[in-house]
């Protein structure tokens, strides 16, 4: 068994649509997931953690939109330390394109 610490969300900008930013290659722990709002209104964002095979929805919404003032940063507290199993996804959708960007750390167990 080997553990690794890695970048899972490279830094980004969230998109508009839900979109899956990471998916799992063996036991992922989540150590840190930021968001900022870079734009000059208020903004938010959802984040879902999706089991393998599945699909983004109500049933696995973790953060529901989240509502970030200008130049607010938020560090999800409610997704640090969630496991995702093989195959597991880090879903995200914006509510505006071009306000928010995002970034997940976190260690990888194979």
């Amino acid at each position: 068994m080997t553990v690794i610490a890695t970048v899972f969300i490279p830094a980004k900008t969230a998109e508009a649509v839900q979109t899956a930013q990471y998916a799992s290659v063996g036991t992922a722990i989540i150590d840190k997931f930021t968001a900022t709002n870079y734009s000059a209104a208020p903004a938010v964002i959802s984040v879902n953690l999706v089991t393998a095979g599945g699909s983004a929805g109500n049933d696995n919404v973790i953060t529901k939109t989240k509502r970030l003032q200008p130049s607010e940063v938020y560090t999800f507290p409610e997704i640090v330390g969630q496991v995702l199993l093989v195959g597991g996804i880090i879903s995200t959708i914006a509510g505006t394109a071009s306000a928010i960007n995002i970034r997940a750390s976190g260690r990888e167990i194979t």
